[in-house]
């Protein structure tokens, strides 16, 4: 075998891009992988933590990387949604989502990014070949591969690549895939913060007349939050001396977890809706960030993209499996099909929340309570809700339901 001639090639070296290579090299023996990244392959020095679902949790299980993953996540036992508009004091509850999806369950686990990530990197060990520091400068697709070139000269082969390299793909814009995409004229404020009172694993989320304020529960006394704010007043904040900027997370959560610090700096980032118009190219699937991004306040980024993940693994092993060309037209279109309308669904639930609640008009935020508390109410509708929320659909992919491939 040549030495640029691989099955598969993923680049993007994040955790979809690493869970990607860990899924394919793990169920189909035998599998080159390349994985390629532009920067070096480290555990990042970041505080940043996502939350992820019961679903995902079932795909990291099937991996075999949870035990380690689960070792430093916190559960998520309880979510509490409120309502407030410009200057109330008082933040009444009108959602509470608690209890586990199954026995012993938690509907979704926080985890800090460098826990994810190194787990990720150790359990990818040398199944595959990573590939890193490069830039990719051409992407080309034939009758039976497709090919990357590299600006060290070298050129890459495989009837398959994946691109999970970030919103800003560059191997998207080399297929000539284009984006649906809107401009929210907001921004997400992201910080870690220490407080006084025990979270007892209840998230919050305060819808706030300019965008919802989430606190997702960490370790210890401490939680990651996500503030989504208008462009301008995120600058605001992201400037505040980390006294200031306490002060005024603490006064918009109500003092709820007590007396706040801030363990770190405040990062912001704009914030939109961004879906790539097709998930396939010739010889090429988006996964991740690369085929979508969606408003944070549902928590769902990453969720989406490791549901990607584990739609594709089944895809791409089936099909090997069956002696087809796992590259091809026919076997991404059911890759595309599968994971096109539930993406589309969250993406339109996260859009349509957002414009519901970020705004102060009366009679809106009148509808909008009574219709939470309705749903506080409805018992089938707030399962099917949560079912949802945690990825556990019953047609969903193998690995989202514990089932190896």
């Amino acid at each position: 075998m040549s030495d640029d001639l691989y099955d598969v090639i993923i680049v993007g070296g994040g955790p979809v891009g690493l869970a990607q290579a860990l899924a394919l090299s793990r169920f189909q023996q035998g599998l080159r992988v390349a994985l390629l990244d532009r920067r070096p392959f480290t555990v990042p020095d970041d505080k940043r933590a996502f939350a992820l679902a019961a679903g995902v949790k079932r795909v990291l299980e099937t991996l075999g990387v949870w035990s380690a993953i689960g070792a430093e996540a916190e559960p998520i036992r309880a979510m509490k949604i409120t309502d407030s508009g410009q200057g109330d004091l008082s933040r009444p509850v009108f959602l509470t989502f608690e209890g586990d999806v199954a026995p012993g369950e938690p509907y979704a686990h926080m985890v800090a990014n460098r826990v994810l990530t190194r787990v990720l990197l150790e359990a990818v060990g040398s199944r595959v070949e990573l590939i890193a520091p490069i830039d990719i400068t051409g992407y080309t697709a034939g009758a039976a591969s497709a090919s990357l070139s590299l600006k060290d000269g070298r050129t890459l082969k495989a009837p398959l690549i994946i691109a999970a390299d970030g919103a800003m793909s560059a191997l998207r814009n080399m297929a000539g895939i284009g984006v649906v995409q809107h401009d929210y004229r907001q921004s997400g404020v992201v910080t870690t913060i220490a407080h006084e009172l025990p979270h007892e694993g209840t998230a919050y989320e305060h819808f706030r007349p300019a965008g919802p304020f989430a606190s997702l529960p960490l370790p210890g006394n401490r939680s990651s939050l996500v503030w989504t704010e208008s462009t301008e007043e995120a600058a605001r904040l992201k400037a505040l001396p980390p006294d200031q900027a306490a002060a005024e997370i603490e006064a918009a959560m109500g003092s709820s977890l007590g007396r706040v610090t801030v363990e770190e700096g405040i990062q912001a980032f704009p914030l939109r809706l961004q879906l790539a118009r097709e998930f396939t190219g010739p010889r090429l699937a988006l996964i991740g960030d690369a085929a979508h991004v969606v408003h944070p306040l549902a928590g769902q980024g990453l969720n989406l993209g490791l549901k990607d993940v584990a739609a594709l693994a089944e895809t791409v092993v089936d099909a090997m499996r069956l002696g087809l060309d796992h590259g091809s037209a026919d076997v991404l279109e059911r890759y595309q099909r599968w994971r096109s309308l539930d993406t589309a669904l969250m993406a339109a639930v996260t859009d349509n929340l957002n414009r519901l609640f970020s705004n102060d008009l009366a009679p809106v935020r009148a509808v909008r309570d009574i219709g939470l508390g309705l749903v506080d109410r409805l018992a089938p509708i707030k399962s099917a809700l949560i079912t949802r929320a945690a990825g556990l659909e019953a047609n969903g992919p193998r690995l989202t339901r514990g089932l190896p491939l």
